[in-house]
């Protein structure tokens, strides 16, 4: 989109939401996310109705509440009168089966851009991850927010985040008038469980040799303000959220206090490959690279419509380890208290030690069976 352009939709978009207080709609609004955006929402003087939608009944009694799944057509018919839905009736589960998950992803998205043009909604919030932009040795520190998304689906879930935002790019084009404005926050933490929150749930941090990790956090709460602004229309595209600035894998050691233990690439790509496909950790051998290439990025149309993270990195990464505390993974796999303790006395070889024995285990299970 030209700057002419995208000045004149930002001019109408703040006379939209400064002549009238809007009735939001928000999916998967019982648990999670959509439960403390649900929550904010109601409490906002700038919001004249929150409608709710989820499976189940959330807490919040000041919100309409609708109970069905978004992938049923008649969510168009709840969402009439809405001025803007913002869906995040996402599963992103590390357990989840990928194909159900692919299938419940794809289809409720598909499914709610369908149904808020057929109610007449002039704005969809998709919430997808800074993940898209690819983890690569050669990207931007920061990254722009019109950087060309250069990920893969070989990491737990961006597949579908791909392709949640490939319709939100053709939902306009097919129903003139709809809006779609798509958040991307950096490593969520606040209640999160991904691939790369359980990085710090390991009694080493692994470094790939050669590589250039750095670190950017996104505090839950700083992404439901930055929903906030996205629903009340202040800022319009695409949208990274995450604290101001990076942290050093250095930094991190440092701050976290866990060591970190080094691998060759051949090494910790092949064990995270064998143990996924054994069916043995949740996580495929591409969640590596976000741990390995930077991805952080600037935030900059957030900040340039006012908004300011409350959370700064170092306040993130304390939170995440207190939330962590007593939780014991190894190359992504979460394991019981003996597991751990028997698998943190490796020390320095711990990720290897517990790639074999998990390897045992399973063939043993084999040979039983």
């Amino acid at each position: 989109m030209s700057s002419p352009d995208r000045e004149v939709r930002a001019a109408r978009n703040g006379a939209a939401a400064g002549g009238r207080r809007p009735i939001v709609a928000v999916t998967g609004a019982a648990t999670g996310i959509g439960d403390l955006l649900t929550r904010r929402l109601a409490e906002s003087e700038e919001i004249k109705q929150v409608v709710a939608i989820d499976e189940r009944r959330g807490e919040v009694s000041d919100a309409q509440w609708h109970l069905l799944d978004v992938r049923d057509p008649a969510i168009a018919e709840k969402l009439r009168g809405a001025d803007v839905v913002v869906h995040l009736a996402i599963d992103l589960d590390l357990e989840t089966d990928s194909a159900a998950r692919t299938a419940y992803n794809v289809r409720g998205t598909q499914t709610v851009l369908t149904a808020a043009a057929a109610a007449g909604v002039r704005r969809v919030v998709l919430c997808t991850s800074a993940m898209v932009y690819g983890a690569l040795p050669d990207n931007d520190v920061p990254l722009a927010e019109d950087a060309e998304p250069r990920a893969t689906a070989e990491a737990t879930g961006v597949g579908d985040l791909l392709e949640i935002e490939r319709l939100g790019r053709r939902a306009p084009r097919a129903h003139p008038g709809l809006n779609v404005t798509v958040v991307r926050p950096a490593i969520l933490v606040g209640g999160t469980d991904t691939a790369l929150t359980r990085y710090f749930e390991s009694p080493r941090l692994l470094v790939v040799a050669g590589s250039r990790p750095v670190w950017q956090f996104c505090h839950v709460e700083d992404l439901v303000s930055a929903l906030e602004y996205a629903a009340l229309e202040k800022v319009d595209g695409e949208l990274a959220v995450g604290c101001d600035g990076w942290l050093e894998q250095e930094e991190v050691e440092e701050l976290s206090g866990i060591r970190r233990m080094e691998l060759p690439s051949a090494v910790a790509l092949g064990a995270a490959s064998r143990l996924h496909r054994l069916g043995l950790t949740p996580s495929p051998a591409g969640d590596l690279a976000y741990t390995m290439y930077p991805w952080v990025v600037s935030g900059s149309r957030l900040h340039d419509a006012g908004w300011r993270p409350g959370w700064t990195n170092e306040e993130v990464l304390e939170a995440l380890l207190e939330e962590v505390s007593g939780r014991h993974t190894v190359a992504g796999r979460r394991l019981g208290r003996k597991d751990a303790t028997t698998l943190g006395a490796a020390g320095a070889t711990v990720a290897l030690v517990g790639t074999a024995a998990l390897v045992r285990r399973a063939r043993k299970a084999r040979r039983r069976a």
